[in-house]
């Protein structure tokens, strides 16, 4: 039970987090995964040597104590976390693990005479109640897809039907079910969890869906990733009429109904889930601009897709923008970075739209500036991240 006093305990340590959050967290990861190698398939070890993981808990237990009074606060960071973990078929028995590693890297890094036995009671009430409130709504999740239509708990056995290349860095992969039963409907925007099996490790990961449902079929396009383990295997490896796992869909970035102009933006692989989102907008009349970003025609991906879906749809505006151009490149409509000049040419003059933004990070952070210097009111801005969450501020 979460007293008034352990509250009290948990807000005195914000402090503590904002100027070692990224320290401890390090230690609780190293700590974890040393000990509990049973987790290591919910890791991402890229995003682990890049300290993006380690980042995002420490931003996440940050504003889990600012707010631990008034927990609706939180807004959309608890949808992204259960979302996160339902792809990744996080369960309840992994809780005590993480509590047990975090309350130990407190002690261990703070030190007895910072870390008392109050401090470490504190948190473990609080640990204790982010955990009640986590598995309950993740089990609300699991148990809404179960028993939906087509849905399912836990993997579902999938046939590789087509791998297509989409440009130098990117693959298309369709699956449809090995038991030929109903599939799960999604909403555009959401990404699936995939599990394979690597030189006897278990590894999961999270794709985003780059095609409107249909219901006949998953598609995800990937890009390879110079050091990723998974991406290159599914390049490499991956054949038609393989069988891979996969886990229901999942994701709180989403297309949601509106009649306003719908604006998508995107950098590089970032592309994917705006795809399914423009197939779903055009099959209404809302005008839609879509502006995409790559490093060249090389590794830009789906051009030609949109190019055929502008000549039957008129509704349809789009804008390419390469950061350089190279020798055989088609005609893009801007050349360097999506800046804030190009985009007041690119939305419509009414700035009342909803728009939806992914990419890198840099490029993100730079669009959610722009929007709103532009005039894009920041409720109707919308933008997630591949991998960890983090700050765009």
């Amino acid at each position: 039970m979460l007293s008034a006093e352990h509250r009290a305990i948990v807000k005195a340590t914000v402090p503590l987090l904002e100027s070692g959050g990224e320290a401890l967290t390090t230690h609780f990861y190293n700590k974890m995964l040393t000990e509990y190698p049973e987790v290591r398939p919910m890791f991402n070890q890229a995003h682990q040597a890049s300290g993006a993981q380690q980042r995002a808990l420490a931003n996440g237990v940050l504003m889990y104590a600012r707010h631990i009074d008034e927990l609706e606060k939180l807004g959309g960071l608890v949808g992204q976390i259960i979302n996160k973990h339902v792809a990744l078929n996080i369960q309840p028995e992994h809780y005590p693990i993480v509590g047990s590693c975090l309350l130990k890297s407190i002690r261990e890094v703070l030190g007895d005479e910072i870390a008392t036995d109050a401090v470490i009671d504190a948190w473990a009430a609080a640990y204790g109640q982010l955990a009640d409130l986590l598995i309950g709504l993740e089990e609300g999740m699991y148990s809404e897809r179960e028993q939906a239509p087509g849905g399912w708990r836990g993997t579902r056995r999938f046939v590789v039907a087509r791998k297509v290349k989409e440009s130098d860095e990117i693959t298309s992969f369709y699956f449809v079910p090995e038991d030929g039963d109903a599939l799960l409907d999604f909403h555009p925007g959401q990404y699936i969890g995939l599990r394979v099996f690597l030189d006897g490790d278990e590894l999961r990961r999270n794709y985003s869906l780059s095609a409107a449902p249909n219901g006949r079929e998953y598609r995800i396009s990937v890009k390879r990733e110079p050091n990723g383990k998974v991406s290159n295997f599914l390049h490499e490896n991956l054949r038609e009429r393989d069988v891979i796992e996969l886990y229901p869909p999942a994701g709180d970035f989403k297309l949601e109904h509106s009649d306003k102009p719908l604006v998508l933006i995107s950098g590089g692989v970032g592309i994917t889930p705006t795809l399914a989102m423009l197939q779903a907008a055009l099959a209404t009349q809302r005008p839609v601009h879509f502006i995409h970003s790559a490093r060249h025609g090389g590794v830009h991906a789906f051009r030609e897709v949109i190019e055929d879906l502008a000549a039957r749809h008129p509704q349809l505006k789009r804008f390419y923008c390469y950061e350089r151009k190279v020798d055989g490149d088609h005609e893009a409509h801007g050349i360097g970075f999506v800046d804030e000049t190009l985009l007041d040419k690119w939305l419509p003059r009414n700035r009342d739209v909803d728009a939806y933004f992914l990419g890198p990070k840099a490029f993100m952070k730079a669009v959610k500036k722009h929007l709103k210097a532009l005039g894009v009111p920041e409720k109707q801005s919308r933008y997630e991240f591949f991998g960890p969450a983090s700050a765009l501020d």
